[in-house]
């Protein structure tokens, strides 16, 4: 039989004995058949504090403890020495003269002599040795029964162990692991993102916790997960590095179920934020620029929006399309900075599809065109009408949609979503959220076009019922404007009047009927005709101002009015003035005076049960009368006594003209965006020929 070296022998004992071992102090003692210790190494010193000189050649039986059975450890031997081999734990005495529990491990191996038996025994401290076989019994069964990833790797990172869990995980073996790095086997997941956060803990010391891997494995390799990995630096006794822990668990569904919460929120902010940003006015450019405004860039990259050219020009819709497609832009976004929109159509410009366009049938159908994946092929249909598709690829467009404007069973157009950034293309929560905002515009276009319809059609009433030709008799010089409010503001119910008695004399007439829109401006119809019936009756002003209170009284719905009568005699200068709420007139005397004159306020017509009184005031030659409605005088930022004040300053100044006297009134007093018409008249009285 060949002979093993004892040291050898000795090695591959321990390796046997259990693969624990080496996670604490074992002292290997080597004994002849007869129980001589012939052999006393380092770990065996440390452990009982004797050193090799003074046991060897005594009986191992006499570092038991003293009052230990000795027979009983002579027995333990003479049966290591007859081959079965014997472990136990024994109580041994410490060269400090303290006891000390032992765990034992005794086996017979070949001596060095043939024929011979020498007896290997393992000793480690009793307490330690149960403590490193819970923990690894611990360690085992988390290993291999942990439903999180555990891996073991060296300092190069090479994996050395790894769990079921990650085995699975990975859709990869243990032996596809054992001695290679995670960039050699995992090529589609951010392995060197990772391999930066281990080496970081190995160099650092401290654990990193939450580092994401993401990416597809041979597991799953379709569909791209998410991974959240911790490391921890393994290090020896002394605090040197010999590895790292990594702990792996997939977070793909949480992930996905954060994301489609956080997008949640996102569409809920942007829907509510579009409710305050979009209809703020009546204005259908304005509305379509904040529809634009408000995509960009929670949901796209650029936008434009588009409405039918018959809308924007003002025209009448139909509730369907026929033939091809004519739209005109109104709105995109951002404005400036963007390569999408500098290639797109400018502003104002219209664009025209035939029927097989996408934007055609888009409108057609009402219901979203989306284009998720904007590539080479997608484009194909819409490259033949027009090369812009094939710029916007070029500028990096991969996801687009368009969404229809319709509202009250009319289509007015349509919006459009272009998406450059890396983000995914347009899913279809897009799509909807893109749909909750055209709807909101959609409803805010089209109250705009229908206000725009009732404006035009009001300001047509207003000035048609206006006098059309104003003949003063001799002796009065007339001018007047008549300012409609601007395009943000409703169309209100002033109007005046010059008529000419059969004596000589003249009515100046001005008045405003309260509100605003059509019916204001019918009813100031029906208030102007009669006032000019009334007047050639020859009515005393008051009584003319009951009989239109009485008119009033007959409409449907009661409306008020002031009003505001001076009967000019220009050979006398004299004037009789009757006021029913309205603003005072002013005069200007020929030496440059200028004074409102004092007439009862009265109250507005319709209002009922008032008494109206009349007061007569006589001008020189070349004095001037200026009556206004109260949109010339008043504002939101300033007192009416200062602006009544600014208006006796104006008129105090030279004007060659009584149209460029109103023109200078006009320009001074009314800002660019008026909140309400202004009606003026402006009368010279002069001697009659």
């Amino acid at each position: 039989m060949q002979q093993v070296p004892f040291d050898e022998v000795i090695t591959g004992a321990a390796r046997d004995a259990g693969g624990w071992l080496g996670a604490l102090p074992v002292a290997v003692v080597a004994t002849s058949a007869d129980g001589t210790i012939v052999r006393w190494d380092h770990a065996a010193e440390d452990l009982l504090g004797h050193t090799p000189r003074e046991v060897l050649g005594r009986h191992i039986a006499d570092l038991l403890h003293p009052g230990a059975d000795r027979s009983l450890g002579r027995s333990l031997w003479e049966g290591a020495a007859t081959g079965r081999g014997v472990m136990g734990t024994v109580t041994a005495w410490h060269k400090e003269g303290r006891p000390l529990d032992l765990e034992i491990w005794a086996c017979p191996v070949p001596a060095r002599h043939r024929g011979g038996t020498t007896v290997l025994v393992f000793a480690a401290e009793a307490q330690a040795a149960r403590q490193i076989r819970g923990s690894s019994v611990v360690w085992d069964g988390l290993f291999s029964r942990s439903p999180v990833g555990i891996a073991v790797l060296d300092t190069q990172l090479r994996f050395l162990r790894v769990n079921p869990a990650l085995e699975a995980m990975n859709g990869l073996p243990q032996a596809a692991h054992i001695g290679r790095r995670l960039v050699e086997i995992l090529p589609d997941v951010n392995a060197a993102d990772m391999e930066r956060a281990m080496r970081r803990a190995l160099d650092e010391g401290r654990p990193v916790l939450d580092s994401r891997r993401t990416g597809r494995t041979p597991a799953d390799p379709d569909h791209d997960h998410v991974w959240s990995g911790s490391y921890v630096r393994l290090e020896d006794a002394v605090g040197r590095p010999i590895g790292l822990a990594a702990t792996l668990i997939d977070i793909t569904a949480q992930q996905r179920a954060q994301l489609e919460a956080d997008a949640g929120r996102r569409r809920l902010a942007l829907v509510n934020e579009a409710t305050h940003k979009i209809g703020t006015s009546l204005d259908l450019e304005r509305t379509a620029q904040e529809l634009a405004d408000v995509a960009v860039p929670d949901l796209a990259d650029a936008v434009t929006v588009d409405v039918l050219e018959t809308l924007a020009a003002g025209g009448e819709l139909g509730a369907g399309l026929v033939g091809g497609t004519t739209l005109r832009r109104l709105a995109k976004a951002p404005l400036t900075g963007s390569p999408v929109t500098a290639v797109l159509t400018p502003l104002g410009r219209t664009l025209a599809f035939p029927a097989s366009a996408p934007y055609t049938r888009a409108l057609g159908a009402r219901r979203p065109f989306v284009v998720p994946r904007f590539d080479e092929e997608a484009i194909a249909p819409a490259a033949i009408h027009s090369a812009a598709p094939a710029e916007l690829l070029r500028l990096g467009v991969h996801s687009f949609m368009m969404v229809p404007l319709h509202a009250r069973g009319v289509v007015l157009g349509l919006a459009t979503f272009y998406r450059t950034r890396a983000v995914g293309p347009f899913t279809k929560e897009d799509v909807a959220l893109a749909g909750e905002l055209a709807a909101r515009a959609a409803v805010c276009v089209d109250n705009a076009r229908l206000y725009r319809r009732e404006h035009d059609t009001a300001v047509v009433l207003q000035r048609s019922m206006l006098p059309q030709h104003i003949t003063p008799p001799p002796g009065i010089e007339v001018a007047h404007r008549y300012l409609p409010a601007s395009d943000v503001n409703e169309v209100g119910g002033d109007w005046y009047d010059v008529i000419a008695l059969e004596d000589g004399r003249a009515v100046l007439v001005i008045g405003d009927v309260m509100g605003h829109g059509t019916g204001a401006a019918a009813v100031m119809g029906r208030l102007s005709a009669s006032v000019r019936a009334l007047a050639r009756l020859d009515l005393a002003p008051e009584d003319m101002l009951y009989q239109l209170e009485a008119a009033l009284r007959d409409l449907a719905e009661p409306m008020l009015a002031t009003f505001l009568s001076i009967v000019v005699d220009p050979a006398t200068g004299n004037c009789r003035i009757t006021r029913a709420g309205h603003p005072p007139p002013a005069a200007v005397l020929p030496d440059g005076t200028v004074r409102l004159i004092d007439v009862p306020a009265g109250l507005p017509l319709g209002v009922g049960g008032i008494a109206f009184t009349t007061t007569d005031v006589t001008l020189p030659p070349g004095s001037l009368l200026v009556l206004y409605t109260d949109g010339l005088v008043e504002s939101r930022s300033s007192d009416i006594d200062a602006r009544l004040a600014e208006l006796t300053d104006l008129l105090g100044e030279p004007a060659p003209t009584l149209s460029a006297l109103c023109d200078t009134l006009l320009t001074h007093l009314v800002p660019a965006s008026a909140d309400d018409d202004i009606a003026l008249l402006v009368a010279r009285i002069s001697t009659a020929p």
